[in-house]
């Protein structure tokens, strides 16, 4: 019968620390010590633990071969790897060890090369990168990870807090259920450590932003369950990828309210998208992962204060996000506001919070990486059964020199820039997806619709008497003159949309009839 059946403890003897992350490993090293647990070490690791006290058996004399080619080759060894593979039950395994003079070793502490990190640096060589793929390390974790009936396999020092503790509560001995868990946030490790590595050697240092490699090996770890996902019935959880270099929701920080659902990360998806967009203050009320408001303002109040009044009725049980930190006016505005689900912002001046948590339900959500930006290039994923869908993201943002005027009459320079702050939201409005602007504040929106002639005239009627003077942005082409004709009914004076159609000429001939401007992008922003 196997260790793991009969569910037993195991008693740590002999321990084998290799650690490139020292973080913790002192303290974790001398409770060993103190359980007089033996200890076997490598390299730089050997020389911190005996700096600070602890001894250590170098791991040359624990295998009888010396450390070689700087380092390259130290613990692939039998002596290694026989003392954590061997089952601890089997005769004949139990004479091997004998014959060979082998020992046991019950604990594998180690993390490997920081090949991610390394990645990471500004100005890093190949040759740094290559150094930092570790060999000797995944084998050993895959070893102990595979021996878990016998062997607690270490591999983070978020973990070492828990390891002395149930050490020091149970005479140095380690539950299965621990060696259990352990295994498998260790075989998850290595999977998404060659996972890093696989696509630096596939997809290159990012020279080729659009390339799409043969093979995509997705690692995410799960965050925490969710009460359910889309609706009561079903379920759900809420998983991170730990290396996104990029502005997270799985690391923001929840400073107040209720714990997030399936539907707010959804929609605090899509407004982080619209907001790090803007450099200039600006704010969006989302409902359903379309913006219902957005304005762009010289400060933060004034753009939520737009941004609000674009939709009040369809703010109600919104979710709110901001590109710059809540200052107290802001957020007396905010609180102020009825049913607020989430609100997303970088950071909150002192005291912010805390008035804002007297809404109890609110979440306050604090990411400061909102305002570093994109920090490279990456693809996103749409999952379909069975496989998944990958592209670039859309961050073309149109500049007043992609603009090609097509009517009669030529926008003025403030139609032009409230055209061109309007074709940045309406990328993220769901297609068919049509925006009013007045300003640099949306007044209608016209989202998901199945025609475009009906987009034009939701986003209208949300307008209202608003809509007069407008201008109106169209994330397509107008395939027919019908959505114009809609639009210059309700008193759009100019419009931004990508062209194309074999239908323009219609399109262009309406808007001149109506007096209205249009321009050109040569750029689509479809949403689906």
């Amino acid at each position: 019968m196997s260790a793991s059946q009969k569910g037993n403890w195991i008693k740590i003897k002999r321990a084998l620390i290799s650690v490139s992350d020292k973080t913790g490993i002192v303290e974790l090293a001398k409770k060993l010590q103190d359980l007089d647990v033996e200890i076997i070490s490598t390299g730089g690791t050997k020389k911190v633990l005996k700096e600070n006290g602890i001894q250590v058996i170098p791991i040359s004399s624990f295998t009888g071969a010396p450390e070689i080619l700087d380092g390259r080759v130290k613990t692939l060894h039998p002596a290694v790897h026989a003392g954590i593979l061997y089952k601890r039950d089997v005769e004949d395994h139990q004479k091997e060890m004998k014959a060979h003079s082998y020992k046991d070793i019950d604990m594998v502490i180690l993390n490997l090369y920081p090949f991610e990190s390394t990645l990471k640096k500004e100005g890093v060589t190949e040759e740094e990168i290559i150094e930092n793929i570790d060999i000797g390390g995944p084998t050993m974790l895959r070893s102990a990870a595979k021996a878990f009936d016998y062997v607690a396999i270490v591999t983070d020092p978020s973990q070492y807090s828990d390891i002395i503790e149930e050490l020091s509560e149970n005479t140095a001995s380690i539950s299965y259920q621990t060696r259990l868990d352990l295994a498998k946030s260790a075989f998850c490790r290595v999977a998404d450590y060659d996972r890093a590595i696989s696509t630096y050697f596939v997809c290159g240092k990012a020279e080729k932003v659009s390339s799409f490699p043969e093979t995509i090996n997705i690692s995410v770890r799960k965050m925490m369950d969710l009460r359910y996902g889309e609706n009561p019935h079903q379920g759900a959880a809420v998983y991170t990828d730990p290396r996104a270099n990029m502005p997270t929701l799985s690391r923001a920080q929840v400073l107040g309210g209720k714990a997030l659902s399936y539907n707010n990360y959804g929609d605090l998806e899509a407004v982080l998208s619209m907001i790090l967009d803007f450099k200039t203050p600006f704010a969006v009320v989302c409902k359903h992962a379309n913006p219902c408001g957005a304005a762009e303002a010289d400060s933060l109040t004034e753009a939520y204060r737009l941004a609000y009044e674009a939709d009040p009725i369809s703010a109600y049980g919104s979710i709110i996000g901001l590109n710059k930190p809540v200052d107290k006016e802001t957020a007396e505005l905010l609180h102020e506001t009825k049913f607020v689900e989430c609100v997303l912002a970088p950071e909150y001046e002192e005291g912010v919070v805390e008035r804002m948590k007297k809404k109890k339900a609110r979440r306050i959500l604090k990411l400061p990486e909102i305002m570093e930006g994109y920090k490279s290039s990456f693809h996103q994923y749409s999952f379909l059964k069975g496989g998944l869908l990958a592209m670039d993201p859309d961050l073309y943002e149109v500049k007043r020199e992609d603009l090609k005027t097509v009517t009669e009459v030529a926008p003025t320079e403030e139609q032009i820039e409230s055209m061109l702050f309007a074709f940045k939201i309406v990328k993220h409005v769901k297609s068919n997806a049509i925006l009013l602007v007045q300003g640099k504040q949306t007044v209608g929106v016209g989202c998901g619709q199945t025609s475009r002639v009906d987009a034009s005239v939701l986003a209208a009627m949300k307008a209202g008497e608003r809509a007069k003077g407008s201008c109106l942005a169209s994330d397509a082409f107008f395939p027919m003159r019908d959505g114009v004709d809609r639009a210059a009914e309700a008193g759009v004076k100019a419009i931004i949309q990508p062209g194309g159609s074999k239908r323009d000429d219609e399109a262009i001939e309406a808007a001149n009839e109506h007096q209205l401007s249009m321009v050109f992008t040569g750029i689509r922003h479809f949403k689906h």
